[in-house]
């Protein structure tokens, strides 16, 4: 028996690396166990994201899109002078550099913090001890005050398509096609299967993906959804919906049989590389001894309640393997959480504002509910939308596919959901998520002074839109049955603004600023 901790972190991924470096910013002695090794045994930090999942599939997805830019240089005056082609050797090795550089920051981050690196494979026991399984298979068990199991997810696999090297591929398996294949299958349109396809499509891959769902996208806003596969569609994706893999058959060692049906029937597909991207899973299996107090559900996701504590005292879990979103920055925040609670602070996470986006390109982001989830809860609500072609900035930048649309309570001008497609969604979803996590208005965010010429002007105009007063494009005619603009009670206009200081606790229904 080893040196006790206050803190042991299982999984050093973006939720157990960023817990960790927070216990001990706080002054908790921690650890963190990592059993993730490079081809030389070395220990390797970061996680699926880093290693084999946001990071590099970013690192790809911005190459392809630098290749795709310079191929349509001639719409800005630039002339190649010759035909542009791609060093995909070249690309694979920029990201596998990139990766390199941040999983050795963590390193540094955890030396600097002073966070006790465990390398090995760590298991819950009873009472808050941790054992260590190194490489070797030599076991150490060490003490805790608290545990945080951040063990993170690996991909589905799915009988039909069994993984074979080089053919069959899950995502860690993609990320490291090194050649551009002429045919490229991929099973799953969700964001895995999206991102990779678009990567391929760049390169002038043809590209089938199969959706056994009827419905694309399902999770996103019905407009994002319908507006994402015809751009899709424009890129050349081949997108299959009702398409159910069945089976796959290797031929000569070269090509990959796929067999689905739809609702034609049976089909087939051969292609030179399949990606199976259906989804993750917990991965919880060998985390926990039975006597460790920790339940699983059915699906072997960790039981938690709303700040990450399991059914055994002092033992948290966070990120992929607890219910939720299975997010990065959903598992970071988490962390940070936990480790502010194990140090007596008060703290608590907001779970209903969490961005998510797929980086295709155009990108699409949103953070809060979709309209259609909102009208199901009986909901009355009030929609603007702005299109990026009317952005002067989207037009210079020759970006203008997509559109922002803000979703506001009908009755108290609340932001309820932000949905986008655009060039650069994944940045632009934060400003929404910052006024959503301070529960602001429509009309807040139409107050607000956005930079011109910027491409977040478009979220200012899709606000403005709620109301139908959208400046730069044509508003849709009001209903004679609708509210006029700044009616809250009749009492107030929202665009009062005092010449003398006021009392700003006003709490009056109409937010107007004034001192009653």
């Amino acid at each position: 028996m080893s040196d006790k901790f206050d803190v042991i972190v299982i999984g050093a991924g973006p939720g157990g690396y960023v817990a960790a470096i927070r216990a001990a910013q706080l002054g908790l002695k921690t650890a963190c166990v990592e059993k993730w090794v490079d081809g030389k045994g070395a220990p390797v930090l970061g996680g699926t994201c880093l290693n084999v999942g946001c990071i590099p599939s970013k690192a790809l997805l911005e190459s392809t899109h630098q290749f795709h830019n310079a191929q349509h240089a001639d719409v800005h005056g630039i002339q190649t002078g010759g035909e542009v082609t791609m060093d995909v050797k070249a690309m694979v090795a920029r990201k596998d550099k990139i990766v390199s550089n941040l999983t050795g920051g963590i390193a540094g981050l955890f030396k600097a913090n002073g966070v006790t690196l465990l390398a090995g494979k760590g298991k819950l026991l009873a009472n808050k001890r941790v054992e260590v399984t190194a490489a070797d298979g030599a076991a150490t068990v060490y003490d805790a005050e608290n545990v945080i199991l951040a063990s993170g997810s690996v991909p589905v696999e799915i009988p039909p398509a069994p993984l074979t090297e080089g053919l069959i591929l899950d995502n860690e398996g993609a990320l490291n096609i090194d050649e551009t294949p002429k045919r490229l299958g991929v099973i799953g349109a969700g964001v895995i299967g999206l991102e990779m396809g678009s990567v391929w499509a760049r390169l002038g891959t043809e590209v089938t993906v199969l959706e056994a769902m009827d419905s694309f996208l399902a999770m996103a806003d019905k407009d994002v959804a319908k507006e994402a596969q015809k751009l899709l569609k424009k890129q050349k994706l081949d997108i299959k919906l009702g398409a159910r893999c069945t089976g796959t058959e290797i031929i000569d060692g070269k090509e990959v049989k796929v067999k689905y049906s739809d609702a034609n029937g049976d089909q087939e597909l051969v292609v030179d590389k399949l990606i199976v991207a259906v989804g993750r899973r917990p991965q919880t299996n060998g985390l926990l001894a039975d006597d460790s107090g920790v339940k699983l559900d059915e699906r072997g996701f960790i039981f938690v309640d709303g700040q990450c504590r399991t059914e055994a005292p002092g033992v948290y879990a966070i990120g992929d393997s607890v219910r939720g979103p299975m997010l990065a920055h959903k598992a970071s925040e988490e962390g940070i959480m936990v480790a502010d609670i194990i140090a007596g602070h008060h703290a608590q996470m907001n779970y209903d504002v969490i961005p998510s986006i797929i980086y295709t390109h155009p990108e699409l982001a949103w953070v809060g509910k979709t309209e259609q989830e909102l009208k199901a809860e009986g909901v009355e609500i009030k929609v603007g939308k702005f299109p990026f072609a009317a952005s002067g900035r989207a037009m210079a930048a020759n970006d203008t596919d997509g559109f922002v649309k803000m979703i506001a309570d009908a009755e108290t001008d609340r932001v309820l959901g932000v949905h986008m497609v655009g060039g650069i969604a994944s940045e632009l979803i934060a400003q929404a998520a910052i006024a959503m996590e301070f529960s602001s208005t429509a009309e807040d965010l139409q107050l607000t002074v956005f930079a011109h010429p910027t491409v977040s002007e478009a979220v200012h105009e899709a606000a403005l839109a709620v109301d139908g007063h959208a400046i730069h494009m044509a508003n849709r005619r009001k209903r004679s049955n609708e509210k006029p603009l700044y009616s809250v009670q009749g009492l107030y206009s929202f665009r009062f603004r005092p010449e003398t200081p006021v009392d700003y606790r006003c709490v009056c229904p109409a937010r107007c600023y004034c001192s009653s």
